[in-house]
């Protein structure tokens, strides 16, 4: 199956009109969301062409786990970053409250999200429906003894001076509770969102590049598994040639139009 060309403001408006007839036909959709979803929350994404990490490639060392263990000053540079994050009030946008109207609708199999910033569950989806592959930033975790706790106190600690805090019970390293660069996914997790994948109708890839694994695979195995894609994204995918239809208008536009769109007068 071969996604209809979306170069130019028509091609571009007729991947519109083919993906809200997608969704408007689907029974079960499983949506897979990336960083892009986010950007209009104001909260930037990592590879896009005003990424965090294409404008700042030394970013990137904070969010590998080796180097993250290995060296304080990683860590102390990632707690500030942590502080200084636009995501602590960020505000669902019509992207996010779009996909909660899906998922009212009865039609949402689960939301499977690549986002670490909570806005999906802010919005008001089912806590049960959303399936965060790289964790959540609003937790905190010892890298020892695994004990899990609510990030604010720590934050606490390092506006307080504490610049690499250490857990109060074993004195392990804290990080946050996402999954960093060399860290496995949790399999239940990633189990419950392949599931998700094999069990859909349509699956609607929304701000991701589809170029991290093992989320991006979980296109490829909707696909296998009968389902039809619909990729929304800035930006090509390398999955775009599976896609039913590829829609590359801005997604807080995008999705209330393929979710409810305008009703005939």
């Amino acid at each position: 199956m071969t996604a209809e060309p979306t170069n130019g403001a028509t091609r571009t408006t007729r991947g519109l009109a083919a993906a809200a007839a997608l969704v408007a036909a689907a029974r079960r959709v499983t949506v897979l969301t990336g960083a892009g979803i986010s950007t209009d929350s104001g909260i930037p994404d990592f590879r896009g062409p005003q990424g965090v990490w294409t404008r700042n490639p030394a970013a990137e060392r904070t969010s590998t786990l080796a180097n993250y263990l290995a060296d304080r000053e990683v860590r102390q540079l990632a707690w500030q970053n942590r502080l200084q994050s636009p995501a602590w009030d960020a505000q669902p946008n019509p992207g996010h409250r779009a996909l909660v109207a899906l998922e009212r609708s009865g039609r949402l199999r689960a939301l499977v999200t690549q986002n670490i910033d909570g806005l999906h569950q802010r919005a008001g989806h089912d806590p049960s429906l959303v399936v965060e592959v790289h964790g959540t930033m609003w937790r905190v975790t010892c890298w020892s003894c695994g004990r899990e706790g609510p990030m604010q106190p720590t934050l606490d600690r390092v506006r307080g001076g504490d610049l690499d805090p250490h857990c109060e019970d074993c004195g392990g390293i804290l990080k946050s509770a996402t999954i960093s660069f060399g860290q496995p996914l949790d399999p239940d997790v990633l189990a419950r969102a392949e599931a998700a994948a094999v069990d859909c109708d349509l699956l609607l890839a929304v701000g991701s590049t589809l170029s991290v694994y093992p989320a991006a695979g979980l296109v490829p195995l909707a696909y296998r598994s009968g389902a039809a894609v619909v990729v929304v994204n800035a930006q090509p995918t390398p999955f775009d040639d599976l896609a039913a239809a590829v829609v590359r208008e801005p997604i807080s536009d995008a999705l209330p139009a393929l979710i409810e769109p305008p009703q005939p007068t």
